[in-house]
This record gives C-alpha cells, sequence and structure tokens, in this order.
C-alpha cells in the first residue's frame, strides 16, 4: 500500500498547500418548537475534504477528485491529512502523469 500526500498550488500565494483535518466536524441541531442538545461528531471522508478546497487551490477539486479516483483512493491520513492511496506502484505512475498533463504543477502528490 502506497499513500501519497495531494497537494495544490495557493490561490494567493502560489505555494503548494493541503488541507487537514484537526478536528471532526461538529454537527448540531435546531428546530422551531424545541431545544436540541445533540452534537455529533462527524469524520470527513478524503473526497469530503478535497471539495474543502474550492478557492483555495488554483484547480478545481471536482475535476482533481475525478482524475485522482480513477488511479486511487482518496483518503484522510492518521495526522489529518489529504492523502491518496495506492495498491499498485503502476497507478501511481499513471496518476503522476496525468495530473501533470492535465494540471500542470497546480496539483502535486509527496510522501
Amino acid at each position: 500500500m502506497i499513500r501519497l500526500r495531494l497537494f495544490g498550488r495557493c490561490r494567493i500565494y502560489h505555494d503548494p498547500v493541503s488541507p487537514v483535518l484537526r478536528a471532526p466536524a461538529q454537527i448540531g441541531w435546531e428546530a422551531w418548537f424545541r431545544s436540541i442538545d445533540l452534537v455529533t461528531l462527524q469524520e470527513l471522508k478524503g473526497e469530503e475534504l478535497l471539495l474543502r478546497t474550492r478557492g483555495w487551490w488554483t484547480a478545481e477539486p471536482k475535476d482533481v477528485a475525478e482524475v485522482v479516483k480513477k488511479h486511487g483512493r482518496l483518503i484522510v491520513g492518521e495526522g489529518g491529512e489529504l492523502m491518496v492511496e495506492f495498491t499498485d506502484p503502476k497507478a501511481l505512475e499513471a496518476l503522476s502523469t496525468i495530473l501533470l498533463e492535465r494540471f500542470g504543477d497546480q496539483v502535486l502528490l509527496s510522501p
């Protein structure tokens, strides 16, 4: 199993950045006619975390997700980092090539 971090080019500073899930999302509820004292913690999945980069990255996250999912699996690593998981080294090579062709230096893979 090969895991690499996924970075995108920052729209403002043009350096590689990657989202990191620092804590689970807290989902609460409000009702019109009652009070609900319930908060559930929700971990984001890899694609959900990638979609949160919209506006931060120069590349459109939905386009990146479509390309990545053909060759690997988007996951959230143990430290909350956005990663791509590969079962085959050939898939890693193929994705690296396609990312370069499609996005240039705007989307990067890194250990």
